[in-house]
Formats: C-alpha cells, sequence, structure tokens
C-alpha cells in the first residue's frame, strides 16, 4: 500500500524528469535515436566522445536509480508503476542489442531495471507491450 511519503518520492522524481538536460536526453533516447545495430548503438554508448553519450548515461542511470527505489522497498512498486514506465520503455527498446555482451560479459544491461520486470507483473506486462509495439519477440529480447 502506497504511503504520503511514497508519493512525495514520486513527485521528487518527477521534478528530476524535468531537469533540462535529463528532458533532452529522454526525448534523444526515446524518440530520436533509432539504431539499427550493435555498432549504432556502441557509438552512443560506449563512445564518451560522442555529443550523446551523457544523455545515455545520465538517461540510463535515472531509471536505474528509481528501479532501484522500488527494488530495494523504498517505493511502492504499484505506484512507481502507475506513471513511470520511460524506464521499461528504454530496457525493450536497447536490451536485445546486449543480449549477446551479457552472455559473454555476464553484466545485466538495466540490471534494476529487468529485475523490476522480472519481479512485479504490471512492470512485465508494460515491457511485453512494448516489446510488441517495437516489433521485437521475447526470444529476440
Amino acid at each position: 500500500m502506497a504511503t504520503a511519503a511514497d508519493a512525495e518520492l514520486i513527485l521528487k522524481l518527477y521534478e528530476m524528469r524535468r531537469e533540462e538536460f535529463l528532458r533532452k536526453g529522454r526525448r534523444f533516447l526515446v524518440f530520436e535515436f533509432q539504431p539499427t545495430t550493435l555498432e549504432e548503438l556502441r557509438a552512443i554508448s560506449r563512445d564518451v566522445k560522442s555529443e550523446h553519450n551523457p544523455a545515455w548515461r545520465q538517461v540510463l542511470s535515472y531509471w536505474e536509480m528509481a528501479a532501484s527505489l522500488v527494488l530495494r522497498g523504498a517505493l511502492d512498486p504499484d505506484l512507481f508503476l502507475d506513471s513511470n514506465k520511460e524506464g521499461i520503455l528504454l530496457y525493450a527498446k536497447f536490451h536485445h542489442f546486449h543480449a549477446e555482451t551479457e552472455k559473454q560479459s555476464g553484466n545485466r544491461f538495466m540490471a534494476h531495471t529487468a529485475a523490476m520486470i522480472d519481479a512485479y507483473p504490471a512492470a512485465k506486462a508494460s515491457y511485453e507491450s512494448f516489446l510488441k509495439n517495437f516489433g521485437l519477440s521475447k526470444a529476440s529480447a
């Protein structure tokens, strides 16, 4: 059951999302960045000289922080998932590029977001919906 403290934390997370650099980075990753190969993705995600690399790091770390709050019990999962699905969208959009890298390294892409998807049916339903919208199957993701 969500508490007033949970609601306050949700509002703080929303305020953080409004920060201009984070807002631009979110817009870029959600709407503008449409990689078709792992190399195109890595040109942003791994090249620290890329103009978009700071946005990649800030946006993904923001959503990982938020998922961690849910997983550690600091934030009610139902309340969080009612209005915060963008991290799940980004996971669905980019995870399939990392599947092979994960097998090699043992490091899970967006590990907290992935764990949240595994732990909460509402998160899994959102993830599966996003996969369908992207034309990806669960097998490829």
